[in-house]
């Protein structure tokens, strides 16, 4: 019994012995890897103001929307530099971003976004994962390479329970049966069928009538991206949507947003992503990583890649730091670091949230030195039963493996671990959390894990319960 004992001892030394060379690993080379990676955009020191090309603070939205973008038009094509919003009031409709452009947003700048529907223009992008023709975002970039927004001013969707906002169908954000648009139309479960049939894309026409609210800013199908030091509120929608794009820098963002689907930044399907220095205040998740949704994620099969999320600030929202649930092309080489989080409205810290209509593989998830004060509902989330509901084909089982979290502390939470795993196949494999601290915690059962999984590993993990 004692040599059993002592061989016992040897292989739990040995294996975690492993997991931490494993992590460490990641973390002094992969991690390096990634952040020599990621290049930032390079643009010429052209100034382009413009006042120069009819933009002014008297002008109405459409005025300076015209005006503006010639200006951007202008710039991009005699080789880029800098569009500069003075300081004052802008109100706009949509933008469009091109290549070789840094919109320079001056402190004391506030741009003011129309909620004119007129002044979006149909585009191609991408709703909840599923491809579409919809509203142009209140900022979009399209297959353009190195472009910027910078400086201290403000973009404001200008969103709120009388404009964009009642859209979603709820009362709560001001809808009334009179609303002109709402998504409650159907329109969401549409765009479901048409992903699950694989209409093509150029007959997945919405905008007008549909209730789909735009993105604040996107950038699609771009290389070399920098979004640095402005501050984000009143969003339609998602505040910040890098979609199929590589090498993205977000840096020094504040971002405002409590409406309807609020989410903060949501890079997806994209390859080298660096987000650093952000705060957060959102009505859903504040960074969700993507990779598309169902039928349309798993066509493209474009993992979102190779990320970097560091010394940022969370507060209210539905999650910290995400990954899903729109994730069928899947989520793999993530780091994330030194974030603080703070809120009795933050309902999760770390969260993984998929189900068998998604598919997809998540993997290689490094987390280190998050310190929360306080959260809802879990510390750590990984859900495979998200939206056990949705209406679309099932039976994409999705992975979640190689999950390393070491050195969370928390003051307050109802829940450790929180793990709902499938029940019919074993999905959740080799989780690894060590070295944390966990106070506060009101559930008796401390964690919670129920399902099929695998290699679950606590290290060095207490839990004080105080129900």
């Amino acid at each position: 019994m004692n040599i059993l004992k002592t061989v016992t001892l040897i292989l739990f030394v040995c294996f975690t012995l492993a997991v931490k060379s494993q992590s460490a690993d990641a973390w002094q080379t992969e991690y390096g890897r990634v952040e020599s990676s990621i290049s930032v955009p390079i643009i010429k020191d052209r100034v382009y103001d413009i006042t120069r090309y009819g933009a002014s603070t008297r002008n109405d939205a459409a005025q300076n929307q015209r005006a503006i973008n010639r200006t951007i038009e202008r710039c991009s094509r005699a080789g880029g530099g800098r569009v500069v919003i003075p300081p004052g009031t802008w109100y706009t409709g949509a933008l469009r971003l091109q290549s070789g452009v840094n919109l320079v947003v001056s402190q004391g700048a506030h741009i003011c976004f129309s909620a004119d529907t007129d002044l979006y223009p149909l585009v191609t992008t991408r709703w909840e994962g599923l491809d579409l023709i919809n509203y142009s975002p209140l900022v979009y970039a399209y297959q353009a390479t190195d472009v910027a927004i910078t400086g201290s001013g403000t973009l404001d969707g200008c969103a709120s329970n009388t404009a964009w906002w009642p859209m979603c169908g709820s009362s709560r954000y001001g809808w009334t049966p009179s609303t002109p648009e709402a998504q409650s139309l159907g329109s969401r479960s549409r765009l479901l069928r048409m992903s699950d049939s694989q209409t093509p894309i150029d007959q997945r026409i919405f905008g007008q009538g549909h209730g789909l609210r735009p993105q604040m800013i996107q950038f699609y199908q771009c290389n070399r991206v920098l979004l640095e030091g402005v501050s984000i509120v009143n969003s339609p929608f998602w505040s910040v949507h890098p979609l199929r794009s590589s090498n993205v820098t977000v840096r020094n963002v504040t971002i405002e947003n409590t409406g309807p689907n609020g989410d903060g930044c949501n890079p997806e399907s994209c390859d080298g992503v660096l987000i650093e220095g952000c705060r957060f205040n959102t009505g859903d998740d504040c960074i969700a990583i993507k990779s598309g949704r169902n039928a349309d994620g798993r066509h493209w099969n474009e993992p979102s890649q190779n990320i970097i999320i560091r010394n940022c600030n969370m507060a209210n929202g539905h999650g910290g730091v995400v990954i899903g649930s729109e994730v069928s092309g899947g989520a793999r080489n993530i780091f994330v670091e030194n974030c603080k989080m703070d809120s009795p409205n933050l309902e999760r810290v770390i969260r993984l949230k998929t189900n068998t209509c998604r598919g997809g593989i998540t993997e290689n998830l490094y987390v280190r030195n998050i310190t929360v004060g306080q959260c809802k509902e879990a510390i750590v989330k990984i859900n495979l039963v998200y939206e056990p509901n949705e209406q679309s084909e099932r039976g994409h089982y999705p992975i979640v493996r190689n999950i390393y979290i070491d050195n969370i502390t928390c003051q307050h939470s109802r829940y450790g671990a929180y793990i709902d795993a499938l029940t019919d196949s074993t999905n959740v494999q080799n989780i690894n959390i060590t070295n944390c601290t966990w106070n506060g915690i009101t559930s008796p059962q401390g964690n919670h894990l129920q399902g099929l999984m695998r290699d679950i590993h606590f290290t060095n993990v207490t839990l004080n319960i105080t129900p």
